[in-house]
């Protein structure tokens, strides 16, 4: 329904058919629906075994971005690949296939010490370089955090955890202050007021739509920063039109729908007697939630733009795909644990 709201103005402008890209989101909604029950009816024991493989399949995927032949740039980064006129986005799948590579190594090594993690550390490292090559620096810092998350669920000693990250805040120091753009994001994000009709223009438009909103909204259908005004409305700023239309009670929906997720996915891997389950559902429930959370917090002037969509909500369907499948496996681990449990009872 946003989708359809905040995209029509654009796409009768640049496509004549103000239906164009809700009629690819829901093509994605099925292609996903799909992927849903792939990853239900998929044998956990093949997700596992297969996993170091189709990691780095995906991998291969993510790198042929940077190639020209292959590669498809958007708004300056490379992030999309093009094979047969399909345009999808490889790092999409990377996310899901780390999380589960990094369920299944943690699995193996969780009695070992923190010696035995310099493998996950070091694909970590690879798939972080290769993401900030793009660049993608929101997804990788995405990755980054919910290894993170896992690392903290897992073994893993403090002390390793703590060097590891004071190491990485220097590196990402130093990414910034060498990228003009990213210098330039950041004093946008201090500032948008400094350049109102340049870099600060769409941090202020999506604070002006956010404001417009009030407290019920203009009403779905009636927002006036669709016009042109709000860019990327329909994919990273999505949030900001939900606000617009809806209002504070509708962004409080959205934001209570992401918490009873997070909720959800934590209760239900505290359950799980399997430790790949474990950390496959905290990995997948973490990396949905901290892009909601980045992706909220974008529109809302909290954090410098990453380029993250709204998960579920914005348009793009490889992320909507993606999504979805991993949806599908979180229901596969949790009815496969729960059939163990009731045979071993």
């Amino acid at each position: 329904m946003f989708v359809y709201s905040s995209s029509s103005v654009y796409c009768l402008e640049h496509y004549g058919n103000a239906h164009y890209s809700v009629k690819r989101h829901l093509l994605g909604i099925a292609i996903g629906v799909i992927g849903l029950f792939v990853g239900w009816i998929l044998p956990i024991k093949v997700i596992k075994k297969s996993a170091p493989y189709v990691f780095l399949a995906a991998l291969i995927l993510t790198i042929l971005t940077l190639v020209p032949l292959f590669g498809y740039r958007i708004h300056g980064s490379s992030r999309w690949i093009t094979l047969a006129k399909l345009t999808f986005q490889p790092s999409e799948l990377l996310k899901i296939m780390i999380i589960i590579y990094s369920a299944y190594f943690l699995e193996k090594n969780v009695k070992k010490g923190g010696k035995a993690y310099t493998m996950l550390l070091i694909v970590v490292g690879i798939v972080t370089v290769l993401l900030l090559r793009q660049p993608d620096f929101g997804m990788a810092a995405t990755i980054i955090a919910t290894i993170i998350v896992l690392l903290l669920c897992s073994n893993f000693p403090l002390k390793y955890l703590a060097c590891g990250i004071s190491l990485c805040i220097p590196m990402a120091t130093m990414l910034i202050i060498t990228q003009p753009y990213r210098i330039k994001r950041i004093l946008v994000f201090l500032n948008p007021w400094n350049d109102p009709q340049g870099a600060g223009f769409q941090i202020i438009q999506s604070l002006i739509a956010i404001g417009s909103g009030g407290l019920w909204g203009l009403g779905i259908g009636h927002s006036k920063q669709k016009f042109f005004y709000l860019p990327m409305q329909h994919t990273d700023f999505i949030f900001a039109i939900i606000a617009e239309e809806t209002g504070f009670i509708g962004c409080m929906l959205v934001i209570i729908l992401f918490i009873t997720f997070l909720y959800t996915g934590i209760r239900l891997a505290l359950k799980m007697s399997s430790l790949f389950a474990y950390y496959t559902i905290i990995g997948f429930t973490t990396m949905i939630t901290l892009q909601s959370v980045i992706n909220m917090a974008v529109s809302t002037g909290l954090v410098p733009t990453k380029g993250l969509g709204l998960p579920f909500i914005s348009y793009g369907n490889t992320a909507l795909v993606c999504n979805l499948y991993m949806i599908g496996i979180i229901i596969n681990l949790v009815q496969s644990n729960g059939t163990k449990q009731l045979q071993h009872n």
